[in-house]
């Protein structure tokens, strides 16, 4: 049996709380339905809404929509457990919570991208429309009177070389005939009907377009490049690019990443979509680089492509964050350097065991 995963460090979710200190009085006795709680970021969300709830007495509760509450309970018992947790079996497609009531809903339940085109596009896009459907559903049965939709920055399809950092105003689009931007075109169409059920039936919505992360709980061997180069560095190395390493990108640590979650649940104004991320930019090969000196300096990086002589422009995911910033005071508060520190010694006793699944 695959042991728990430890907790997280106590000074992130210090650090969260201190961020946060007057946003939790509004959950003070309220009810709170999440789905993908069981995943990367509900995983940040969950163990912070236990400490402040424990630290702050505020008698909140959350139940947790999970297809396998069992490996949860195993995964993290010391969430699971709690006494303001309460798990739930089913599927975000499906589920039904009649006779429930909630205050507030966070969609943050995910199928993952497909590995082809084709059957399992089409999957992909049917389940996560499903999904951010039901869960509307779920919000206006049960009374919930604000719901937030973690959505993503694929909403806004390649990002031009030229832009540095993509606003939200921008108005690019995932290609509608490549299969292999479902999970983009699922987004968007996951914003509408938030858009149109908020306009229709009157609560709250409010939209985080997630960009790229790093943290405990991020897996170290899925399509998140930052989590390979960490498993890679803490084994010793070499530490492998796939690609040529000219793509940018840029990455907001999971503590900093669940005071934003919280951040626009409650404070972010209605029918508005935020940027989540952080906006200073590194090339893939940059971000290799700040790996191997920070977790194995002896470390090796091979790069699998060469980069093409007449490529003058890089493949970039960036944020432009200035609304979130200025909206709601939100900022990047632990450098990369520090993240990617903070996430090596997390899993470092860890690579031994064999990897348990996210999303039970």
């Amino acid at each position: 049996m695959t042991p728990p995963a430890p907790p997280l460090d106590r000074r992130d979710l210090d650090h969260i709380l201190d961020k946060t200190a007057g946003l939790w009085d509004e959950l003070r006795g309220k009810r709170l339905f999440v789905t993908g709680g069981t995943g990367f970021f509900g995983r940040w969300l969950l163990e912070s809404f236990v400490r402040a709830n424990d630290q702050l007495k505020l008698n909140a509760s959350a139940t947790i929509l999970s297809r396998n509450p069992a490996a949860f309970q195993v995964s993290m018992p010391h969430v699971a457990a709690h006494k303001s947790i309460r798990l739930a079996a089913g599927d975000v497609c499906t589920c039904d919570m009649k006779g429930e009531r909630f205050d507030y809903v966070i969609h943050a339940a995910v199928e993952p991208l497909p590995p082809t085109a084709s059957v399992d596009s089409l999957l992909l896009f049917e389940r996560n429309i499903a999904g951010t459907k039901n869960a509307l559903e779920t919000a206006l049965r049960c009374g919930a009177h604000r719901f937030l939709l973690t959505s993503s920055g694929a909403v806004y399809g390649r990002q031009p070389a030229e832009l540095t950092h993509v606003p939200e105003d921008y108005l690019g689009a995932p290609d509608p005939l490549d299969p292999f931007t479902a999970y983009g075109q699922a987004k968007r169409a996951s914003e509408f009907l938030c858009a149109a059920y908020a306009r229709t039936y009157g609560f709250a919505v409010t939209i985080a377009r997630c960009f790229a992360f790093v943290g405990p709980h991020l897996p170290l061997d899925a399509h998140y490049a930052v989590g390979n180069f960490i498993r890679d560095a803490l084994q010793g190395g070499p530490i492998h690019i796939n690609g040529d390493g000219t793509p940018r990108r840029s990455y907001l640590y999971a503590a900093d990443l669940a005071i934003w979650l919280w951040t626009i649940l409650l404070r972010g104004r209605a029918g508005r979509a935020y940027n989540v991320g952080s906006d200073t930019d590194l090339s893939i090969q940059e971000l290799a680089d700040e790996v191997r000196k920070g977790v194995a300096p002896q470390a090796e990086i091979r790069i699998a492509k060469r980069q093409s002589p007449i490529a003058n422009r890089s493949e970039r995911y960036v944020p432009d964050v200035a609304r979130a910033k200025a909206e709601l005071g939100l900022d990047i508060r632990i450098p990369l350097p520090d993240a990617i520190a903070r996430t090596s010694a997390w899993y470092g006793p860890l690579l031994t065991r064999t990897p348990e699944p996210l999303n039970p």
